[in-house]
C-alpha cells in the first residue's frame, strides 16, 4: 500500500502512526527533556564527521568523471568508435550529474550543521521547533538559482498535529533508513514540507525516536525525561551546549517552555512576532 501523503517522498518505506508506545528509549539521541519540551539532536558527531568525508569524496569523483564522460563525448567523430564513445559520454554525465545531485546537499548538512541540529517539541503548546541549515530538502525540480544561493537557514514553528512520521530507505544492502517528518496542510495528507527527524539508522523497525516522542507529547508513562544526556535539572547546561550561538530567536528559546496557548500568545506579542 503507498503512502497517504502527496506528493510522495523518494525511498518511501512506510507510514508512521501517532500514538504512545510502551517500549524505552533505547538511543543516545534525547538532549535534554523536562515537564514541557524535549529536545532530540539529529547529528551524532562521528557520523557528521565521516558522512562529510564521504560526501565530500563522492562530489570529487563525481565531478571528475564528468569531466572524463565529457571527452567520450568530444571523440563523437572518431572514424570507428565514435557513436559508441558518445552513447557512453552522455550516460555518464547523466549519471555522474544525478549523483552529485544527491551529494551535494548531503554534504552541505552535514558539514554545516552545528551541534547536532536539535529539533524541539512543546507538548504544552503543541509546538516543533526546527533551527537548520541545508542547502535543499527533498524535492525534485528545482529553479537554477538555488544552486546560486546554497546557504540556507529554516527558522520554523510547526505545529505537532499537522506533522507525520514516515520511514525512507536509502536502497542500500545495509537497510539503512531514517524516520522523516512530513508537513502538511492541517486536516489534510497535502504534503508542503518535510523534516529530517532520525537520519540513518540500521533497520526499517528502529522507530524509538517516534515512540517515545509521541509518548512524551501524550505524557505516557515512558517517556521518562531524565533518559537525556542532561537530566531535566540540567537545562542551563543544554542551552549553554546546544542553543546557545545557534542563531535560536529569543522568542523562540523562550517559547520552548511555554506552558500553554496564551503564555506563548504572550511572549510573542512582548517580542512583535506576527506569524
Amino acid at each position: 500500500m503507498p503512502s497517504k501523503y502527496r506528493p510522495q517522498i523518494f525511498g518511501w518505506f512506510g507510514d508512521l502512526d501517532k500514538g504512545p508506545r510502551s517500549v524505552s528509549l533505547h538511543d543516545d539521541r534525547l538532549s535534554y527533556a523536562n515537564n514541557n519540551y524535549c529536545a532530540f539532536i539529529r547529528q551524532d558527531l562521528n557520523d557528521q564527521i565521516f558522512y562529510t568525508c564521504l560526501y565530500f569524496v563522492a562530489i570529487i569523483l563525481g565531478s571528475i568523471l564528468v569531466v572524463g564522460s565529457c571527452t567520450f563525448i568530444m571523440d563523437y567523430d572518431h572514424p570507428d568508435s565514435g557513436s559508441m564513445l558518445c552513447f557512453i559520454g552522455v550516460g555518464g554525465v547523466i549519471t555522474c550529474c544525478a549523483a552529485l545531485y544527491l551529494s551535494i546537499p548531503e554534504f552541505y548538512q552535514n558539514a554545516f550543521s552545528h551541534r547536532g541540529s536539535p529539533i524541539i517539541f512543546n507538548r504544552k503548546t503543541g509546538k516543533v521547533y526546527v533551527n537548520e541549515s541545508y542547502f535543499f530538502n527533498f524535492k525534485i525540480l528545482r529553479h537554477p538559482a538555488v544552486f546560486l544561493q546554497p546557504k540556507k537557514r529554516r527558522i520554523k514553528e510547526y505545529d505537532w498535529d499537522d506533522l507525520h512520521g514516515v520511514i525512507i530507505h536509502n536502497m542500500s544492502r545495509n537497510a539503512l533508513s531514517s524516520t522523516v517528518l512530513m508537513v502538511c496542510q492541517p486536516g489534510t495528507h497535502q504534503v508542503i514540507d518535510h523534516i529530517m527527524l532520525d537520519p540513518i539508522r540500521a533497520g526499517a523497525g528502529s522507530t524509538f525516536v517516534w515512540g517515545w516522542i509521541n509518548s512524551f507529547m501524550v505524557y505516557y508513562k515512558s517517556a521518562n525525561i531524565d533518559d537525556g544526556e542532561y537530566k531535566s535539572d540540567q537545562e542551563a547546561e543544554f542551552k549553554a551546549h546546544r542553543i546557545d550561538g545557534q542563531g535560536w530567536p529569543e522568542w523562540m528559546v523562550e517559547a520552548f517552555n511555554a506552558t500553554s496557548l496564551e503564555e506563548l500568545a504572550g511572549i510573542k506579542q512582548r517580542h512583535n512576532i506576527t506569524q
